[in-house]
């Protein structure tokens, strides 16, 4: 697979503040307390921590994603690999290339895999694992949630479930969604006190919110937020201008990518196996 190579930028973490707080003054001391810690959720990242974390998610789109999608697709050159529809895949292949050789049917198994379901799962780890290298955002060890993150809007903290895009949930989808926000929330009141239905969200990664789907829209009817697309990463980061950002720098990773050659491998062999089997 030919691919460019990135210089990545070096950039420390920013230095923070210490206090030596004097033992009498009260006032002061609640003032630099609340200064520190009060208002924690709401910082916003800056320019350093914002170059720093683009650049390393360029690193992980090319190790996690890229890898992981290659890795996956040169195990497909095996008509084991796939569960085919015999109904189905004849006509498709009939439909798309005008014969049924084992070349289209193998086009017809192949692509679709490659192009489609494989890169999506592969999609949806390497954000869940890009996510958790943000500030104040970790994995979520509450049942069914993905990630726990600090709002930079409202500084609370929001219990999120991810999801890639705007038509990624189907309507039998919607009510374990639900009845998961209700059970974690009745957990987290028991164990830890305040926490609002509104702290309970679904994070869309892309899109924007007219091209929500009804399903989602269900979703909030029942009181959970959806973020979406720019909103989402404006809520993660601080930063309004984060989500077309991290599009660019995503972007010129894809514009190294040529795996075509090891796709014509695979779809070689997987020929060769239709024909054998």
């Amino acid at each position: 697979m030919k691919t460019c190579h990135f210089d990545m930028l070096e950039t420390g973490a920013a230095n923070r503040l210490s206090y030596k707080l004097p033992r009498k003054n009260f006032l002061f001391v609640f003032l630099i307390i609340a200064y520190n810690f009060g208002d924690k959720g709401n910082e916003h990242m800056n320019q350093d921590e914002k170059d720093e974390f683009l650049n390393a998610a360029q690193e992980l789109f090319r190790t996690s994603f890229v890898e992981n999608h290659l890795n996956n697709t040169l195990k497909l050159g095996r008509i084991e690999r796939f569960n085919i529809n015999p109904f189905l895949v004849p006509y498709l292949s009939q439909f798309a290339y005008g014969n049924k050789d084992p070349e289209s049917i193998a086009k017809v198994l192949l692509y679709p895999r490659v192009l489609g379901t494989s890169a999506n799962t592969s999609f949806g780890n390497f954000i869940q694992k890009l996510c958790t290298k943000l500030k104040d955002t970790y994995p979520s060890s509450t049942s069914g949630m993905d990630i726990e993150f600090v709002d930079t809007f409202d500084g609370r903290k929001k219990y999120c479930q991810l999801k890639a895009g705007p038509e990624t949930i189907n309507k039998d989808d919607v009510d374990p969604i639900v009845r998961s926000f209700k059970s974690a929330r009745k957990l987290i009141r028991t164990n830890s006190g305040n926490v609002l239905p509104e702290d309970f969200i679904v994070g869309v990664c892309y899109g924007d919110r007219k091209s929500l789907s009804a399903n989602y829209k269900r979703i909030e009817n029942e009181g959970y937020p959806i973020y979406i697309g720019k909103e989402f990463w404006r809520h993660l980061t601080g930063d309004d201008g984060f989500y077309q950002d991290l599009i660019d720098k995503l972007s010129d990773v894809a514009r190294c990518i040529d795996a075509s050659a090891e796709l014509e491998q695979v779809l070689d062999k997987l020929t060769e196996s239709i024909k054998n089997s």
